[in-house]
């Protein structure tokens, strides 16, 4: 039987699928691909040699959902039939409890909230268990993910927070990043100039902080030294309220997920 079918060809599926291929988690023979519309089938097919494309979903050991919110129930209800043990679903605001009526009380189900860094190997991803799922079913759902970063677990009810924080996450990121650029054109530097200096100091700084004992605050500081010039960035910044935008931007985020996880 086939190990694992990924319902959805989209750029998650695609990285999930380069994910598992690249980490030796999966053999190609072991996965099928299930995608509606002929042409990517086609596409995908090329792109992943040895990985079996089809139409419709097969018999599989498990099954990663990524269709679109509005396909969720069809697919786990097909999924379901077919006696597909487990499935780990990453659509957005599709709670548990919608997973499990379509698939059936038999079928352990995992929510996922992964974002976009996904597609580069670097995802930050959380999982949430449904009504039927335990240990081995969540140790699934997360070796599935690590195959493209790191994942954490968290109650159902987190996940809107997680939405707001690591989902949206991306997007505030490269706000940051644009913002940077620009500030460096505002100050005298070439634009390419600045746009290699504005994404290295990103990428950088958050490799410093992920290989650290120390917290933010703390390297943040050392860096401040007392009437420098980053303590007089750093007024700037506290004086235009960025701290208090960020706040409000994922507490925003994170209760928009929630209305629209409740229809």
């Amino acid at each position: 039987m086939v190990r694992l079918q990924i319902v959805g060809g989209g750029k998650m599926g695609e990285a999930l699928l380069e994910g598992l291929l690249t980490s030796g988690w999966a053999e190609p023979a072991d996965v099928v691909v299930v995608e509606k519309v002929a042409a990517r089938r086609k596409v995908l097919a090329r792109s992943f040699k040895g990985v079996s494309v089809v139409a419709e979903p097969v018999e599989s050991e498990g099954a990663l959902v990524a269709v679109k919110p509005a396909d969720v129930p069809d697919t786990c209800r097909a999924l379901g039939a077919l006696g597909v043990p487990r499935l780990l679903s990453i659509a957005a605001g599709v709670t548990t409890a919608t997973l499990q009526e379509a698939a059936g009380p038999d079928v352990a189900v995992v929510r996922a909230m992964p974002n976009t860094p996904a597609v580069v190997g670097a995802g930050a991803s959380a999982i949430a268990p449904g009504p039927a799922a335990g240990k081995a079913d969540l140790d699934w759902a997360q070796s599935l993910l690590e195959a493209v970063g790191v994942v954490v677990r968290v109650t159902e009810a987190q996940l809107d927070a997680v939405t707001g924080l690591s989902g949206s996450g991306p997007a505030y990121v490269f706000l940051v990043a644009e913002s940077l650029i620009e500030a460096g054109v505002l100050v005298g530097l070439p634009r390419d100039v600045a746009e290699v200096l504005a994404v290295q100091t990103l990428l950088g700084s958050a490799q410093l902080l992920q290989s650290s004992d120390e917290h933010a605050a703390a390297l943040r500081a050392a860096v401040t030294s007392p009437g420098g010039t980053t303590a007089a960035g750093l007024h700037a910044l506290e004086a235009g309220g960025v701290r208090a935008a960020v706040l409000d931007a994922v507490k925003a985020a994170a209760e928009r997920s929630r209305e629209l996880g409740q229809g």
